[in-house]
């Protein structure tokens, strides 16, 4: 369960790199960065799944004026 986790995080860390490669966004960089790593130090699937949504969706609040 952990893995497949880790994979879906580890596809938006990769989409994330990719725009903030494009845009030269240093929180894109690294919100992808961090989502593509940190799967391999929680163990816990519920860690990992709220950890991963927290930060899928901090660029998303940003963009929005959240903070």
């Amino acid at each position: 369960m952990t893995l497949f986790l880790g994979l879906i995080f580890g596809a938006v860390g990769t989409v994330y790199l990719y725009i903030g490669r494009k845009e030269h966004d240093a929180m894109y960089l690294i919100v992808g960065f961090l989502l593509i790593i940190y799967p391999y130090i929680f163990t816990s699937a519920i860690m990992i799944i709220i950890i991963g949504i927290v930060l899928s969706l901090v660029p998303y609040a940003h963009s929005r004026g959240f903070f």
